[in-house]
């Protein structure tokens, strides 16, 4: 009797070490982490994707990546730009592990290992974008321009460990507290010179257009004044014609002789005075007196 109640405490016991071991070799992936398997130092399988694997017990441990974007704040620095002015530069990067072998082969796993790679690198290239700009060309590309040269001079660096570089950002990119002053006064006057500069180009080309427009003003003028003379006298002639077809018999003419005389002595009177006096010697009284 005491012996089967000693083999059931010892079946008992083994059934609860079968379990506990079969729990320490389950290995459960989350879908933010990448589950590296590595037996007696070497990489044996890496799970990528989230569910439940296993290892074997007491052979094979498992160290957890992180499998999403990360964010990585560079230090304060100062940056020299090309016409050696210096700024003041803070900045921040997001990236991922995109090869968890690779990660672990060069950088064991660690992200303090990351981040001094991510550091230099980002910070080089920080260095080498802002010294190939004037201070100017700095500050006017805080938009966005800047940033995208800064990542697209890294390139493709950081794929050697695996990692992913996401994005670089500026945070601030000032000047030191007592350039600043300064400097925005300066670009200021150079703003002022080149508006300066523009309205003197738009008042010289105005002054041309409106010279130009009275030499055209001024030509057309003088055509059609060369026109209306031109018709004048076409008319005139054309009317010289008609009083030649009209008057040209002896009597026509003496009618129209006698009617210019009238014309002639209605010039004559005027005000009050309506009484003509007509020499007899002068043509009116030929005209009147019927001679």
């Amino acid at each position: 009797m005491k012996e089967t109640k000693a083999w059931k405490w010892i079946l008992a016991v083994l059934a609860v070490a079968v379990i506990l071991i079969g729990a320490s070799g389950m290995v459960v992936t989350y879908p933010n982490e990448y589950a590296v398997v590595k037996q007696f130092g070497k990489i044996v399988a890496i799970h990528e994707t989230p569910g439940l694997s296993f290892r074997i017990p007491f052979v094979q441990h498992v160290e957890k990546i992180e499998n999403e974007v990360l964010l990585y704040d560079l230090a304060v620095s100062d940056v020299m730009t090309k016409d050696k002015k210096s700024m003041i530069a803070d900045c921040f990067v997001l990236w991922k592990i995109e090869d968890p072998l690779k990660y672990t082969q060069t950088l064991s796993a660690q992200k303090s290992n990351a981040e001094y790679r991510i550091n230099t690198i980002v910070y080089n290239s920080l260095k080498n974008v802002i010294s190939s700009l004037s201070q100017e060309e700095v500050i006017s590309g805080r938009d966005g321009e800047l940033a995208a040269n800064i990542k697209n001079n890294i390139g493709d660096t950081l794929n050697q460990y695996g990692i992913t570089l996401l994005a670089v950002e500026t945070k601030s990119l000032d000047l030191p507290d007592e350039n600043k002053a300064a400097v925005y006064e300066h670009m200021i006057s150079e703003r002022n010179n080149i508006a300066a500069t523009y309205k003197a180009e738009g008042e010289e080309e105005a002054k041309e257009i409106s010279n130009n427009t009275k030499a055209e003003i001024t030509i057309m003028q003088s055509e059609a004044d060369a026109q209306a003379e031109e018709i004048v006298a076409k008319g005139e002639a054309e009317y010289m014609r008609i009083l030649s077809e009209a008057y040209n018999n002896e009597e026509k003419a003496d009618f129209y002789l006698f009617l210019r005389s009238l014309d002639a002595a209605r010039a004559t009177m005027k005000g009050d005075n309506k009484t003509l006096i007509i020499d007899e010697s002068s043509p009116l009284a030929d005209i009147f007196y019927g001679r």
